[in-house]
């Protein structure tokens, strides 16, 4: 039996060890995305958090100035090293950066018997491109297969199957699109629309729309890697698909509208707005 699965040593009540949660991503230095703001999510949400560090990025709230990948070799030995020891109840995966770390992640996953997120990150808050163009097609028919749970933007639906959305009457197809590829379930964020903030979350039959009120705020950075990890720490703890995507969407709506200014540009959302009361 595999770390994963180990009995008795799960729980989040009192006196029990917490869910545990690994996220596969890249480093945000101005502290608002990526692995930092993975693990600011986990914590807030009850859950312990753990990390395989897919990139190191020079960043902060104007844009990404520098991207250094890590060895793939690097990458796989941090995971191991977490799976095989302590365990995990849900994994993350966001920035993979290049066909190489798409297909070694998307390899670690599928010999992994626990759900998985998947945060197919292409382009930052800021416009800057996270993702090789040569590895959409390794997301297509690698990682997206093994996801539990596939959260693109609109960016990236459109990155990933072509459709343009433009509407909320376009999301229902662009989940078909993505759902081609192989994900259990498709989050299609539509965010990026005027209107109400309203997601759309399908397995192909089961549909959830999940609507909240949009905030006039421009510090969101950070949005969508905590989404994805809140969806990962929810099912850590148990939650079914729909029931952590509708926790982890309450969590994430609070998270944006108190979300503050850092430096001259776009700031964090804030993944501590439940604890400043």
């Amino acid at each position: 039996m595999s770390a994963a699965e180990r009995p008795g040593d799960a729980g989040d009540g009192p006196g029990g060890i917490p869910a545990r949660v690994l996220t596969v991503a890249g480093s945000d230095s101005g502290g608002g995305a990526g692995i930092q703001a993975d693990l600011k999510t986990m914590l807030a949400l009850g859950t312990h958090g753990m990390s395989v560090l897919t990139a190191v990025t020079a960043q902060n709230s104007l844009g990404v100035q520098g991207v250094w990948e890590l060895p793939v070799e690097a990458v796989r030995a941090q995971y191991r090293s977490v799976v095989d020891d302590i365990g995990v109840q849900a994994v993350k995966t966001g920035m993979l950066a290049s066909t190489e770390l798409v297909e070694a992640v998307a390899e670690l996953l599928a010999g992994t018997d626990t759900p998985a997120v998947v945060d197919p990150v292409g382009v930052s808050k800021h416009g800057d491109s996270l993702l090789a163009e040569a590895a959409l097609d390794s997301v297509r028919t690698k990682l997206l297969p093994v996801a539990t749970v596939a959260t693109p933007n609109l960016d990236e639906v459109l990155q990933l199957t072509g459709v343009r959305v433009t509407a909320e009457s376009d999301l229902r197809r662009a989940a078909a699109a993505l759902l081609e590829f192989g994900p259990r379930w498709a989050l299609i964020k539509g965010g990026h629309l005027t209107g109400e903030a309203v997601d759309l979350l399908t397995d192909g039959s089961e549909e959830l729309w999940l609507r909240a009120p949009r905030h006039d705020n421009r510090h969101t950075h950070g949005t969508g890697c905590t989404l994805a990890s809140a969806i990962a720490a929810g099912l850590a703890k148990g939650l079914g698909v729909p029931e952590a995507v509708t926790a982890a969407k309450e969590y994430v709506t609070g998270a944006i509208a108190a979300g503050f200014a850092l430096g001259e540009g776009i700031g964090p959302v804030d993944h501590g707005w439940r604890f400043r009361g």
